[in-house]
């Protein structure tokens, strides 16, 4: 999707499954930028005092959505410019769609479903990733790939890519969007993401 980003706030909407990178490059784009990251985690945990799957064990997959929802909407009342992890799920709801539209400039980050579930396994991952973590992942990325690609103003690849690189080429595409603050010198980008890396 291609628009005029000035139209929206320079608020940084990271979205994509489950093991995409979304902390890790969040964390990196706001070292290079100076601009705050706020991860979805600590945002439900702001929300509802406990972890996802905290929440989705007590309360199921209803409860988590809600959770998520929720920390949707207090990043998007961060004052820009600012960098917000959004939790995978949260795109499926129209109504979070429409508010991540309005609210910032979004940005996809994809990998392919093995990449995805070895990295969400090994992470803080959900319970419905316990019994088969390749097939759900499969599955549920191509459900809700349309759903990012129909959102996304950037799209990064986040599967081959190193995350310094990764970090650069999302860096490269705001240069040319209209409507964010002055981004730091190539060098000192270069410098932070890779020291990160």
């Amino acid at each position: 999707m291609t628009r005029d980003a000035s139209e929206v706030p320079c608020r940084l909407l990271l979205v994509g499954m489950m093991g995409s990178g979304k902390s890790t490059i969040g964390r990196l784009l706001a070292d290079a930028t100076g601009w705050p990251y706020l991860d979805n985690d600590e945002l439900v945990a702001r929300t509802r005092g406990a972890t996802s799957r905290a929440i989705a064990e007590r309360g199921g997959t209803e409860a988590v959505r809600a959770a998520e929802s929720a920390a949707l909407a207090i990043g998007l009342t961060q004052e820009p410019p600012c960098i917000i992890g959004v939790a995978a799920g949260t795109v499926l709801d129209p109504e979070n769609r429409a508010r991540m539209r309005d609210g910032g400039i979004v940005v996809w980050l994809d990998a392919d479903p093995l990449t995805l579930a070895t990295r969400a396994v090994g992470g803080a991952h959900r319970p419905w990733l316990d019994d088969d973590p390749k097939s759900w992942m499969r599955a549920t990325a191509e459900r809700r790939a349309p759903l990012y690609a129909e959102l996304a103003d950037i799209h990064a690849d986040t599967g081959s890519a190193r995350p310094s690189g990764s970090v650069r080429a999302i860096i490269h595409r705001l240069d040319e969007l209209a409507g964010c603050p002055r981004l730091p010198r190539r060098d000192a980008i270069s410098t932070a993401s890779e020291a990160s890396s």
